[in-house]
């Protein structure tokens, strides 16, 4: 993958993260589960990450973010398309609140190595 392409996807993780960050701001999982709107906008932020880092590849994604299992990465988006009434909103305010700080900073930290 050209490191031009690897960039812009990328920062569509870190601008992803970013927007979900600015929805759940201080909010509580309480309120989280309550907001459907803000659950709806959440999920779909992650299926950009998700797409994302599929895009980027399992084996550069291990590189680049090594204690986020891409395959895990991978079955979530599975489950945000094809079992959405499954998922629980406590386990997406989990996912969004442990996994994405460190997958943010993994991020930036290879956009700032990319030629």
């Amino acid at each position: 993958m050209s490191s031009r392409r690897e960039s812009q996807r990328l920062t569509d993780i870190i601008d992803n993260i970013d927007a979900i960050d600015l929805y759940l701001a201080e909010m509580a999982v309480e309120a989280f589960v309550a907001d459907r709107k803000t659950i709806d906008a959440s999920e779909r932020c992650l299926e950009r990450i998700i797409e994302a880092t599929v895009k980027i590849g399992e084996a550069r994604m291990q590189e680049i973010a090594p204690t986020i299992p891409a395959r895990a990465v991978r079955g979530l988006g599975n489950m945000l398309r094809h079992a959405y009434d499954d998922i629980n909103p406590t386990y997406i305010f989990t996912t969004i609140r442990r996994d994405l700080p460190p997958l943010r900073a993994a991020c930036v930290a290879a956009l700032k190595d990319l030629p």
